[in-house]
């Protein structure tokens, strides 16, 4: 039997939930597109978290450093971790064991012993030596320490001690501040330069940019150890701490704002004739206001995945400087520095936690290549 012509026909309808999504797809932002395809990438987002520990640390370094670390005694000198014992009895009661250190008559060598009978209480947010908080505030006040008569330079070794005696964990929190503030002024320095270098290369083209690119060519020419033992030679010995630190930040961004530069160059010779830089140009706009107000915004989100990259590079940089002596020197506190006792195998195969600071360099490192990778992914528009 035919079917009539007044026979409904099914049609398609479409899901609520989809058009929804669709529309706030489309309605969204570059940067609201950015951040949900980066909540997607799980290993980046944990590299965040991770990060945002380290700068904690580098904010509030002597909070976290429960022991002086300029303090030195001969007495615990390359004392072992120790760990701190949470519980007695079953019941919650953080504790250390006294240690007694005596020197062994055949090695001469100094042996620790642990004293179970004495437990020293160790007790949260307890009063040690004073500092100021950011640069400003006396305090006193430390993540971990012990009550009078005990000190926590003498009771508490998380991470052991050094050769003279300091506490590795403390001189640690401050190793970490250095390091890593340098890798985020030293990229901040090679980024403004490359933009800034890059951009007018890129923009201006000619003769300009045939100087600049020659320019490029050339540092990156130069062998990088034999520059950077050349420039520490010339760097005074009785230079402070502070002018040798922003002496290697500016060296390090010298050599690395090459590479941002000639990713510029390349961005900006694909934009300077689309319309909006024309237009920006007959507006009256100057050369610097199209660069960074114009052309740099509408890459940003390529930038900030570069430079997140580009920090470990800076990071690796300075503890490879100051691991061979040539950048930070002591008494400055840098993941380099602090490696500096590790160089001799004798010394590591009797002290091996004299490599713990190498340990904070390869997470750090990591974390911000799967931060950077993260961010990249998301900041990819064919992605």
């Amino acid at each position: 039997m035919a079917q009539g012509v007044n026979d409904a026909v099914p049609t398609q309808t479409l899901d609520p939930v989809q058009t929804e999504a669709a529309d706030r797809i489309s309605m969204a932002t570059q940067w609201q597109l950015m951040w949900w395809r980066f909540k997607k990438h799980r290993v980046a987002g944990a590299s965040g978290i991770i990060l945002l520990g380290f700068y904690l640390i580098v904010i509030f370094a002597e909070f976290f450093a429960y022991a002086n670390p300029l303090e030195s005694e001969a007495q615990r000198s390359l004392l072992p971790p120790q760990p701190i014992h949470w519980f007695d009895q079953g019941q919650f009661s953080p504790h250390v064991f006294a240690l007694s250190g005596r020197r062994d008559p055949q090695t001469f060598k100094r042996v620790y012993e642990v004293d179970p009978n004495v437990k020293i209480p160790v007790r949260f947010f307890t009063e040690g030596f004073e500092y100021k908080l950011l640069g400003l505030i006396p305090a006193n006040r430390h993540v971990i320490g012990v009550d009078p008569p005990y000190r926590a330079e003498d009771t508490i070794f998380v991470f052991g001690t050094d050769l003279n005696g300091r506490d590795l964990w403390s001189r640690l929190s401050y190793a970490t501040r250095i390091s890593l503030t340098i890798g985020l002024v030293g990229v901040a320095l090679s980024l403004f330069l490359g933009i800034l270098l890059g951009g007018v290369s890129g923009l201006y083209g000619g003769v300009i940019d045939t100087i600049i690119q020659r320019v490029i060519e050339i540092l990156r020419s130069i062998p990088t150890i034999p520059l950077w033992m050349g420039l520490a030679a010339a760097m005074p010995r009785e230079w402070p701490i502070t002018r040798i630190y922003f002496f290697i930040t500016i060296i390090i961004s010298l050599i690395g704002w090459t590479v941002m530069a000639r990713v510029i160059r390349g961005r900006f010779l694909s934009l300077r004739e689309e319309d909006f830089v024309t237009a920006a140009e007959l507006a009256g706009a100057s050369q610097l206001r199209i660069i960074f107000r114009h052309m740099v915004p509408s890459f940003l989100s390529h930038i900030i995945a570069a430079t997140t990259l580009a920090i470990p590079a800076m990071i690796i940089a300075e503890t490879s400087l100051s691991f061979l002596g040539l950048g930070l020197r002591p008494p400055a506190m840098s993941w380099g520095v602090l490696l500096q006792q590790a160089q001799n195998i004798q010394a590591v195969a009797i002290s091996p936690w004299l490599l713990i600071p190498a340990f904070p360099v390869i997470i750090a490192v990591l974390a911000f290549n799967f931060l950077g990778d993260g961010l990249r992914d998301a900041a990819d528009p064919y992605g």
